[in-house]
């Protein structure tokens, strides 16, 4: 049996991420800043932060999940993806293969969630032991899985069309960093000025922290949820026309 187009772009990634997997700086990295923001945000501040929900750690922690899955998805597949293209050369082997754009997207698109997923499985594990609170729903799973995917899209995105592994950096400093501090990771969005709200609920991390921290579908989870399809659908086929478009 033939395996499909994207397999051997998504198996090449996931046994380059194996070499990685084992070592102690990638673990380390992973890790540090999730455990940083909960040490800082939730054990220290929290203590004395009160909200209308009830507990703040267990407020934070599925913001932090959100948090982490965005910055693994997106920056393993953006920095990846531009060294690969740029330094190693390696990522011209897609184009001269028999692989369809689309297909060379949904590889890149899977390998990118399946490690921004496994970063967010660590975080969760110390959740359960940090928070008595701390629970899994079916809105949080589909939040997780979606946050993945469309920041995944945004990293090959991201990765194919800068000219500099610095450039790459720039991006992430001035949307991804933002985007973790302002979308409701930290603090409730319900009294913040209108203003401001208008610009936070178009971002997508936004709709994720909405979605990841439901219970059960609402009206409110559904509409989050049709955003972050939205967004999905809007990097695949982005990252598809800018990968058949590759020239370099």
């Amino acid at each position: 049996m033939t395996a499909p187009g994207w397999y051997p772009v998504f198996l090449r990634e996931m046994l380059h991420f194996r070499r990685k997997f084992f070592k102690l700086g990638y673990l380390f990295s992973a890790m540090v800043a999730p455990l940083i923001y909960l040490a800082a945000f939730g054990f220290g501040l929290g203590r004395s932060v009160h909200i209308d929900r009830g507990d703040y750690l267990a407020f934070l922690l599925p913001g932090l999940v959100a948090m982490s899955s965005m910055y693994n998805s997106y920056n393993w597949i953006a920095s990846s993806l531009n060294i690969n293209r740029l330094y190693f050369r390696t990522f011209q082997i897609y184009v001269q293969a028999p692989v369809s754009p689309a297909s060379v997207m949904v590889g890149e698109v899977l390998a990118g969630m399946a490690k921004g997923f496994f970063a967010s499985l660590l975080v969760i594990a110390v959740g359960f032991f940090s928070s008595p609170d701390f629970a899994l729903g079916a809105p949080f799973v589909v939040a997780l899985l979606m946050n993945c995917l469309l920041f995944s899209g945004l990293g090959v995105i991201v990765g194919m069309g800068t000219k500099s592994h610095e450039e790459t950096a720039t991006y992430s400093n001035l949307f991804i960093m933002p985007m973790a501090f302002f979308s409701g990771t930290f603090f409730p969005l319900e009294k913040l000025p209108m203003a401001v709200k208008a610009v936070i609920y178009v971002l997508p991390l936004t709709h994720t922290g909405i979605l990841i921290r439901k219970q059960a579908f609402d009206g409110e989870g559904l509409w989050s949820l049709g955003v972050l399809v939205l967004y999905s659908l809007v990097f695949l086929l982005w990252g598809s026309r800018m990968i058949a478009r590759y020239s370099e």
